[in-house]
């Protein structure tokens, strides 16, 4: 019921980090300075991360509304709605949520792996 809270927070910060990261990338072109600065690995492929965490969210989003887990009235979790519920959806982050989320982030570094080792290679 609340699984998606873990992915759309990393999803978030993930997003925050591209933003400052691209302003900052931004000041250092236009100070037209010789320091020969590369991308890291990790910003050249947080795009790709960051679009695995936000749709991932969004499906699991979806599939608790259709489930009936969501609803649009206060407070919006159904396990809220007992005693106790606040509990229940922590265990679900930690347990659920979490090993999710660090799943899609070890495929998403694996996958920028082999492509930065094939790029290496050409």
């Amino acid at each position: 019921m609340a699984c998606f809270i873990v992915p759309l927070t990393q999803a978030i910060a993930t997003t925050a980090y591209r933003c400052i990261v691209e302003s900052q990338k931004s000041e250092v072109e236009s100070l037209k300075s010789k320091v020969n600065s590369h991308d890291s690995f990790i910003t050249r492929n947080l795009s790709s991360l960051e679009r695995m965490l936000w749709g991932g969210s969004l499906m699991l989003i979806l599939d608790h509304i259709i489930n009936g887990e969501l609803t649009w009235i206060f407070p919006f979790f159904t396990a809220l709605e007992t005693e106790g519920g606040g509990m229940v959806m922590l265990r679900e982050m930690l347990t659920v949520g979490l090993p999710m989320s660090l799943l899609v982030t070890a495929v998403w570094a694996v996958g920028c792996y082999v492509k930065e080792h094939r790029l290496a290679k050409a």
